[in-house]
């Protein structure tokens, strides 16, 4: 897996662009120098191995949800009023608001010429999935707006679980089918890879939410509570809002609105009250629901053990986790 990250890599920075006009294409080529571990166009190569298809038969089609990814990242940075991403001013804060519109959108658009470079025979359905997942995440992102304007304690935690659903883990999932399509997977095991991305990807996302509170900011890079500091709507403030008692559950909506409050006093008493709840153990239950659920989905895979195995080390490497 190491060496498709330095594949990815490579074939990102070759990558060519225009010179002209001017300002449009440098924020492309800056976001896709930010660096990350390239999850999603390695999950691609690596399910599309997995199944006899060359990492060169895959690549045009990792590098395309690549970059769609950071197309996203860059629109998502502008709506958050995000200053840093990987340590690094955001597009819109280094350049404008309409650079971040104009230069994420043109990234769509490059997404979609180099998926238009992936030579499969199966290339009208990997077209269709890309797109479908295009259109999915943008619900997702609407959902996550949506609930936005909501008060806390209106939003159930099924809700949320399909915001995030939508708006993370399909294009995980989108990853790992894709690479079962160039392959030429038969459609049930391209549906069980589907799936099995799914599930990691949502056990992702809700140990990043717990990571906010209780992870270690010398390993993660990042202070905890950034998410109570702000009032977000994640699964560890979902859950407490259900077990609350009435005092606790009013103190919970006062913490996360009240800014007149310091941050760091408010951050403190709720993750006490988290704390108190139990809801640490809870949120580690559901990430391991979702985790054993993605391992279901990749027992099912008719492969051999030596050849899939590369799938599962993947989901290993992003949970930081052994089973």
């Amino acid at each position: 897996m190491s060496d498709f990250l330095s594949l990815i890599n490579e074939a990102l920075a070759a990558l060519p662009y225009p010179a002209r006009p001017e300002g449009l294409y440098e924020p492309v080529k800056y976001t896709l120098e930010g660096g990350g571990k390239r999850i999603r166009p390695v999950l691609l190569l690596t399910a599309a191995a997995a199944y006899g298809a060359s990492p060169q038969q895959a690549l045009p089609a990792a590098i395309a949800i690549e970059t769609y990814h950071n197309h996203t990242l860059l629109h998502d940075d502008l709506m958050d009023n995000a200053d840093l991403r990987h340590g690094r001013p955001t597009v819109w804060k280094r350049w404008s608001e309409n650079t971040a519109v104009l230069s994420g959108d043109t990234m769509l658009l490059l997404a979609l010429r180099q998926l238009g470079n992936c030579r499969c025979k199966r290339h009208d359905e990997l077209q269709r999935l890309f797109i479908d997942t295009f259109i999915g995440v943008c619900e997702g992102q609407q959902y996550d707006m949506n609930l936005e304007q909501r008060a806390a304690d209106e939003v159930e935690i099924d809700e949320y679980l399909e915001m995030i659903r939508l708006k993370t883990s399909i294009l995980v999932a989108c990853a790992a089918k894709a690479g079962g399509i160039i392959a030429e997977a038969d459609e049930q095991d391209c549906n069980l890879l589907y799936a099995f991305a799914e599930k990691v990807g949502l056990a992702f996302q809700l140990q990043d939410d717990a990571l906010d509170v209780w992870g270690d900011p010398r390993v993660f890079g990042k202070a905890n509570g950034g998410d109570i500091a702000c009032g977000k709507k994640t699964y560890p403030l979902l859950t407490a809002l259900t077990l609350a008692s009435t005092n606790e559950h009013q103190e919970l909506l006062t913490l996360i609105s009240n800014r007149d409050t310091a941050e760091q006093t408010r951050i403190a008493r709720v993750t006490a009250i988290y704390d108190t709840l139990g809801v640490r153990t809870l949120c580690d239950k559901a990430v391991s629901a979702y985790y054993d659920e993605a391992r279901a989905f990749y027992e099912l895979l008719p492969l051999p053990e030596p050849q899939k195995r590369p799938l599962w080390q993947w989901a290993e490497n992003l949970m930081q986790r052994k089973k």
